[in-house]
């Protein structure tokens, strides 16, 4: 039987993938390792999955990385995470494969070298015209749902928004993610069936796709077999299948 990379069709790649990337800490667990090993070893799946999906044709990738949630781990791993993360960011793997690089959510709660080592890996790439890799860090839903209310409230507030102008197109242009389209498809690794307040106005019409593979052992046949599934899927967005254009 053919593999999966040989049956992806190249012209019906989703434009979005976004993933949450689970199961590091069992990962690690079932080799008797600490959750950081398990960490690590995610962190170097991040870059065979941008680089296969930037190969596929995806325009953008977003992966939860760290949600506004993981604040409340034990101080040592949140520690970890943030070395792993400042030592993670490979500007070069971005510049070799034209990928632009972006980050999503409630930054300023990063240690400032992370701020800064993020800040210069945007800058870098911010002219490549390949995909755009999305990170989320210190990023929940509700968080940012919360942000917009906010924003839009002062607005109405200050005099330049009326409640009657506020609709979903609105909603949309105030969150962090306003510059990429919603995802077309959200992958979940590790076996949890859960969307974990990720992405929930944004994936509304989503199509999911979860999987029993622990985030460290998701490689490029994995991605691929999640986009096949994908491409068998009729998107009706609330219409008949009569509506739906072919």
């Amino acid at each position: 039987m053919s593999s999966y990379k040989e049956q992806v069709d190249l012209n019906r790649i989703p434009t979005h993938v976004a993933i949450i990337m689970d199961g590091n800490g069992r990962w690690a667990k079932q080799r008797g390792q600490a959750r950081s090993f398990g960490h690590q070893a995610g962190a170097e799946t991040v870059h065979v999955i941008a680089e296969e999906a930037a190969r596929l044709g995806v325009k953008f990738l977003t992966l939860y990385t760290f949600s506004t949630e993981n604040w409340g781990r034990p101080s040592d791993e949140v520690a970890a995470l943030m070395q792993l993360l400042f030592d993670s960011i490979e500007e070069e793997t971005f510049m070799k494969n034209n990928i632009s690089f972006r980050v999503i959510g409630d930054v300023a709660k990063l240690p400032s070298r992370v701020q800064d080592r993020l800040q210069a890996c945007i800058e870098r790439t911010g002219r490549n015209t390949g995909m755009c890799l999305v990170l989320a860090l210190s990023y929940s839903s509700r968080w940012e749902l919360t942000e917009a209310m906010k924003q839009m409230a002062r607005q109405v507030q200050a005099g330049t928004l009326q409640p009657e102008q506020i609709d979903s197109a609105l909603v949309s242009r105030q969150l962090s993610t306003s510059f990429m389209p919603d995802p077309d498809l959200l992958i979940r690794t590790g076996g949890e069936l859960r969307l974990s307040n990720y992405l929930l106005w944004q994936c509304a019409y989503s199509e999911l796709y979860f999987c029993d593979t622990y985030w460290p052992d998701f490689r490029e046949e994995e991605l691929c077999k999640a986009i096949c599934d994908y491409q068998h899927r009729e998107r009706r967005f609330g219409k008949t299948s009569e509506q739906v254009v072919p």
